[in-house]
């Protein structure tokens, strides 16, 4: 039974959210083509603002040849390339501390991929202190959490682990000179990125089919999520007051006329569109999250609605509002909303932060014993 506390809207994501993430399709395709786990992500996000994936998604520009071709010359960017192996090696930063993560996917996000989705002891609520380990085990622990990068999106260090020991190679001296056997080093090094070009080869740049990795994320994004999507039915079923108004803020693509991802042919129980009240498309609005102007948008239409409805109307502060981009939910955030962080691999977990935010029982019996 829903609170007196109980938002008055409830805004959803689309992708990752309440179906399945892209992001688990560009993983894919990474790993099946021996491509550096998170190169496409990053490629596409250090596109951005007006990289073709953008641009697609603010509706400037049309799902036709034109784009495959913007977005094949967006993932063979020699200069990205460059930037993704250099900059990482001689800085050692994570992938999720200089690429934006705004443009596409949270990067790091990726590795929840392959998390193991039971739910933990702070998940069921236990009261009990963690057992104390000894140093050993500690080591152990520490050692075994530390997947290799050539796992598939296990670790955001971008770079082949093996090269990195060429910070290690002796340095020419900074003033030209010639050295020899024995000669002592000068005491200026060259700067990193003339140490990195000098010792360290770039790998050849991945030839990526843009068009087929495009729509396999198409592809991958038509089926509803196991737990957000059927809470997001419940939601709808509510009767009368108990029922917040449901909307969809999300950042889209428009297929071509006629093209059967579309949806006008799909069943309404398995089509996320037909199960919101309002619907904030960014590819029909010409702006992205996380712009601040979109979520203004969005927050207007819901302000109008309730209105019409004979309600006292919708500020930001009603909304809750869940995403899967980090940036995304900073925003809404920042706006005054409540914000719900969707984790792939594990979306069970919103469910039941939605839940607590609504009162509201939002799984199923069966699903709750499973995940409780």
């Amino acid at each position: 039974m829903a609170t007196s506390k109980s938002p008055k809207a409830i805004l959803f994501d689309i992708g990752g959210v309440c179906v399945l993430s892209p992001l688990e399709a560009i993983a894919t395709y990474e790993n099946k083509n021996s491509i550096p786990s998170d190169w496409i992500n990053y490629a596409i996000s250090r596109s951005a603002p007006n990289g073709s994936w953008q641009q697609l998604e603010r509706g400037e520009i049309k799902m036709d040849e034109g784009f495959f071709r913007g977005f094949n010359a967006d993932l063979r960017n020699e200069n990205l390339w460059k930037e993704f192996h250099e900059s990482f090696r001689n800085s050692k930063k994570k992938l999720k501390d200089v690429a934006n993560p705004t443009q596409l996917g949270d990067h790091v996000s990726l590795k929840a991929e392959a998390a193991d989705s039971r739910p933990t002891d702070q998940d069921r609520g236990s009261q009990q202190p963690p057992k104390p380990q000894d140093e050993n085990s500690v080591r152990q622990d520490e050692s075994s959490a530390r997947p290799s990068l050539s796992k598939l999106a296990k670790d955001t260090t971008i770079g082949d682990p093996v090269s990195l020991e060429s910070e290690d190679v002796a340095q020419s001296p900074s003033d030209g000179s010639a050295s020899t056997t024995g000669q002592s080093k000068s005491s200026s090094s060259p700067s990193p990125t003339e140490a990195t070009s000098t010792l360290v080869s770039l790998p050849p740049l991945p030839d990526i089919d843009g068009e087929s990795l495009f729509w396999s994320m198409m592809a991958h994004s038509r089926s509803p999520d196991p737990y957000v999507f059927p809470a997001l039915l419940q939601l709808g079923k509510l009767p009368g007051k108990e029922r917040p108004i449901l909307a969809a803020l999300s950042n889209t693509v428009i297929f071509p006329s006629g093209h059967p991802y579309n949806r006008l042919n799909d069943p309404p129980e398995s089509d996320p569109r037909g199960q919101f009240d309002v619907f904030v498309a960014s590819a029909e609005v010409g702006l992205r999250k996380p712009d601040p102007e979109i979520y203004k948008l969005a927050v207007e239409k819901l302000d109008k609605l309730d209105k019409e409805n004979g309600g006292s109307g919708v500020k930001a502060e009603d909304c809750v509002f869940l995403d899967d981009i980090g940036e995304n939910l900073k925003t809404a955030k920042e706006m005054g909303m409540k914000t719900i962080k969707v984790v792939l691999g594990k979306t069970w977990r919103a469910v039941k932060e939605l839940e607590q935010a609504t009162g509201l029982s939002l799984m199923d019996e069966k699903t709750r014993r499973s995940k409780l």
